[in-house]
């Protein structure tokens, strides 16, 4: 709605992943150098972690959009509440495998035939797995014995794990030492800083057309990332909104006040929880599973205010409409006049 007002060829701050709108951030430039050093040495586990919403899967799909002509077939696991045997199917489904059978040792079977193919093709066998730390032991175990098959040129099959930070204590358990000797490299993506923050904003509105309208004043810059905290996710929401309201109250220069005016009415559309780190606890992955969980509930609070926003949008381009119809029949009475919620007594 706001995209017209504003000038923007398409909208800046939507919340899905989408390569298109990455931004190498200091931090996302260093995950993309491991990446990229994973791709290079085409074995092992590329473990990158990181808070709800702070750019992961984006960054890994950046990477497929860098890899060009290179010869790799890649494939993404993103529900991964899943055990061994789910686990193996589901891999072999993400490949695009037909007719999975229903056995362990013919799953196996068939995923070793497309991988040796797929080796002889000239490609390589690359795996995503999103929202790792969600994987039970065995299916995690089960990755690690799908980095056994071999060809005759090494490893048949590469996985870059992407988890958020609680992932890190899993990885540490006494029964993941034979998985953390495959892992060469890892990297926790933290949050952006001031400068990154605004120069992420304005890269997403360069990428839609963006000719300095609305223009943000300098106070307005703090606001955002103080309560962002330099999370992508974040930022798209408040921005989004921050654009929104822009939009309504006819403004092309967004300052503090607007900033300020907004983040309240986030605040009260999530419950006005304060925004607290966690508790301290004496067990670093059980206070890495309860910063979980939080994020967890306000990734939920975002999507549900997402879904708010669409249907404010669409009753506002209503009454954009029936107004615009109001002021025609006033301006230019036909013989026929056009009623608008009349109804005689």
């Amino acid at each position: 709605m706001y995209e017209d007002f504003y000038q923007l060829n398409g909208k800046p701050f939507a919340l899905s992943p989408d390569p298109r709108f990455f931004y190498a951030s200091k931090g996302h430039s260093r995950a993309m150098a491991y990446l990229e050093y994973g791709v290079q040495r085409e074995e092992g586990f590329i473990v990158i972690t990181g808070e709800v919403g702070a750019g992961k899967t984006t960054l890994v799909r950046g990477l497929f959009e860098t890899l060009g002509s290179r010869p790799l077939k890649a494939a993404q696991l993103v529900s991964t509440q899943l055990d061994a045997e789910g686990l193996l199917r589901s891999v072999c489904l993400a490949f695009g495998l037909d007719d999975v059978p229903d056995s362990k040792a013919a799953q196996l079977r068939k995923l070793e035939q497309f991988l040796l193919a797929t080796r002889t093709r000239g490609q390589r066998a690359l795996l995503v797995v999103d929202e790792a730390q969600n994987l039970a032991t065995d299916a995690v175990e089960e990755l690690r014995m799908l980095s056994n098959f071999q060809g005759d040129e090494g490893p048949l099959l590469q996985s870059f794990l992407l988890g958020q930070p609680e992932f890190r204590g899993i990885l540490r358990s006494e029964n993941m030492q034979q998985l953390r000797q495959r892992v060469i490299a890892t990297y926790h993506l933290g949050p952006m800083d001031a400068a990154d923050t605004r120069a992420y904003v304005e890269h997403r509105l360069s990428r839609v057309g963006w000719r300095q309208d609305p223009a943000f004043t300098d106070a307005a810059w703090p606001l955002i990332h103080d309560y962002s905290g330099g999370i992508p996710r974040r930022i798209n929401t408040l921005c989004d909104r921050l654009l929104l309201m822009g939009f309504l109250e006819e403004r092309h220069t967004l300052d503090d006040e607007q900033v300020r005016t907004v983040i309240d009415e986030l605040e009260e559309d999530f419950g006005g929880e304060p925004d607290e780190p966690p508790p301290q606890q004496a067990d670093p992955a059980a206070r890495d599973r309860a910063g979980g969980d939080r994020l967890a509930r306000v990734e939920e609070a975002i999507r549900a205010l997402d879904q708010r926003l669409l249907r404010l949008e669409r009753s506002t381009l209503g009454n954009l409409r029936l107004s615009s119809r109001i002021l025609r029949a006033v301006e230019e009475p036909s013989e026929s006049p056009v009623r608008v919620g009349h109804r005689n007594p």
